[in-house]
């Protein structure tokens, strides 16, 4: 495969140049297309269009249309998980990371299996089933890699403790590579391009594979050639313009879809947080406000309507729930962000941690949370990898009715498990008002029979 860089960084800046001032009409324009029930997602030159957008109301109209297409698209459903950070040991040197090789106070620690079976033990008594898998990049063995995935499958703990979907975030592999870790039944294969400034990624990383750009820009296209059906991509927002690089990100989107038939699976939205060791953590050279991630968040939701968007804890609980509204449909909860953390006696997140977290409630205080202030269903739901309905077949059937007909069912189903089994008392209480809300205004019969499985003890019941 040709590794030709496929992001025209010069189109970018003319279409953010072109719409510097903003066409009240093509924005109005650009709004009542959203509206449609076949509102299929945006170009780049709308797309930049409302990027560029400086005028208060219109702003308001944005985050009104955002919010009806994530209701419209995605019901009141959010997914729910846990990263697990395997190793923090890394060969690169990306300035905006504590985990990088030149930070010589970090303490480097790689998991054995016991300690991956003890973390996952420990996730899955607090009612997690969906696992992120993060690996530092340093010279592993793909079989040492699917072993460590295979461990934390194999974790079984009462009541109905297991890990039922794991996701990886690792380096960009070989071809090869990418089809021995598919081997170990992992879910979406997530990898951040960072930046898609090619002056910008140079700067900020000076050493280590990772200073290839084109070798990470074309990670998405080989694990997809590979058979991995499902990829998760991101910007790491504060290194460049946000602008240009949600236009990159939304090229780079395009690409994908048109050389392998389908989009990534998610995207996620992470903001540079402070990290001990990286001295730009503190002062990132093109800080993104609250405000500037809403507007990223909402716009994006408007161009790729069924793509999964996820925002982890980098963001306070408030901001969270309000980003869920504009867009957001997956987050992280009670998440530690290094090796051996979820049984660490004491957590000193500036010592060790790779970035810091903003959210640090329990996964119980989240989703009594959700379910009290925005009447959200929290989902653990990993249906359609056992149903194979992943990459492009979950994608058509996205852009049908199938959400609201599968998905929020299955949600609801996993989370009546997650009360049964893991809830707090008033979490249980909150929950079971919630289903008892949503039975009300009908569900047909098959759903009905599966819910009473479950709340007469059977686990891992999905439509």
């Amino acid at each position: 495969m040709s590794m030709q860089n496929f992001i025209d960084e010069e189109k970018i800046i003319n279409l953010l140049e072109k719409h510097k001032t903003s066409d009240k009409k093509f924005i109005t324009d650009i709004l009542a297309k959203c509206q449609d029930i076949n509102h299929q997602g945006l170009s780049l030159e709308e797309t930049a269009a409302l990027l560029q957008n400086t005028d208060p109301e219109t702003e308001q109209r944005i985050f009104k249309t955002a919010k009806e297409i994530k209701k419209r698209i995605y019901g009141n459903r959010i997914v729910l998980f846990a990263p697990l950070y395997v190793s923090n040991a890394c060969v690169n040197n990306c300035t905006y990371c504590g985990f990088r090789i030149d930070n010589k106070k970090l303490v480097r620690k790689t998991l054995n299996k016991e300690e991956i079976n003890k973390e996952t033990k420990t996730l899955t008594e607090m009612g997690h089933k969906r696992l992120l898998m993060v690996y530092g990049e340093f010279d592993y063995d793909m079989g040492w890699v699917a072993d460590t995935i295979q461990e934390a499958y194999g974790v079984k703990s009462e009541p109905s403790g297991e890990i039922r979907r794991i996701n990886v975030n690792m380096a960009p592999l070989s071809m090869e590579n990418f089809k021995a870790i598919k081997t170990a039944n992992i879910g979406t294969y997530q990898c951040f391009q960072e930046t898609y400034s090619t002056k910008t990624y140079k700067e900020v990383h000076p050493s280590g594979p990772k200073a290839d750009f084109s070798w990470r820009l074309y990670a998405m296209h080989r694990a997809m050639e590979a058979g991995i059906d499902d990829v998760g991509m991101g910007v790491l927002y504060g290194l460049s313009n946000y602008k240009f690089d949600t236009l990159g990100l939304l090229m780079h989107c395009q690409q994908l879809e048109k050389d392998m038939g389908v989009g990534p699976h998610t995207i996620s939205f992470p903001r540079i947080e402070e990290a001990m060791g990286s001295e730009m953590s503190y002062n990132p050279p093109h800080k993104i406000s609250d405000n500037e991630l809403r507007r990223i968040i909402a716009i994006s939701r408007l161009a790729v309507p069924y793509t999964g968007m996820i925002l982890s804890t980098r963001e306070s609980a408030e901001l969270r729930k309000e980003l869920l509204e504009y867009g957001i449909s997956q987050i992280s909860a009670a998440s530690r962000v290094y090796p051996g953390s979820y049984n660490a006696a004491k957590v000193n997140q500036n010592d060790t941690q790779q970035f810091t977290v903003h959210d640090p409630r329990s996964l119980d205080d989240v989703i009594y949370d959700m379910v009290t202030t925005l009447n959200y269903i929290p989902s653990f739901c990993t249906g359609c990898y056992r149903k194979g309905r992943t990459g492009d077949h979950f994608m058509g059937l996205a852009k049908t009715n199938f959400m609201s007909s599968f998905c929020t069912p299955n949600g609801i189903l996993t989370f009546a498990e997650y009360l049964r089994d893991y809830a707090s008392p008033k979490t249980k209480e909150a929950g079971k008002k919630l289903i008892d809300k949503l039975m009300k205004d009908g569900r047909n019969k098959l759903f009905e029979d599966s819910l009473c499985k479950v709340q007469t003890g059977e686990s891992d019941v999905y439509l």
